[in-house]
């Protein structure tokens, strides 16, 4: 799997809400929560400075314009942001706290109504 981190020049807030909010419907509420869990975790203050790079590097990723994949590619567009968002996670899971699971999740709620458990399998 790559390493994302050097993509990390491309993360800024605004960049990712407003991509957020450009493409949640297409992506999906798998990808949105695999962005917010990620987002969660970078502003805990118990992560590490090399944890939160690797993150801004996967979100940094997931906001660039230009993709390996382009977004537009019906059916698989996201699967490249998704396969850096999971090289993110997986590298930082264990900062993942059950309070930034239901800050995700509530998010998520109040973004795209009622969720099925199953559709927040990510591994």
């Amino acid at each position: 799997m790559n390493d994302y981190s050097s993509y990390g020049c491309y993360f800024s807030n605004s960049g990712l809400w407003n991509k957020v909010k450009s493409v949640a419907q297409k992506a999906g509420v798998k990808v949105v929560y695999a962005v917010l869990l990620l987002y969660y975790v970078t502003i805990d203050e118990n992560v590490s400075a090399g944890d939160k790079a690797k993150i801004y590097g996967a979100l940094g990723y997931f906001i660039l314009p230009i993709d390996f994949i382009p977004d537009i590619t019906l059916g698989v567009g996201y699967a490249d942001d998704m396969a850096a968002l999971l090289w993110a996670l997986k590298a930082v899971w264990d900062n993942i706290t059950p309070d930034i699971e239901r800050k995700a999740k509530a998010k998520l709620h109040e973004w795209f109504g009622t969720i099925r458990e199953s559709d927040l399998k990510l591994f």
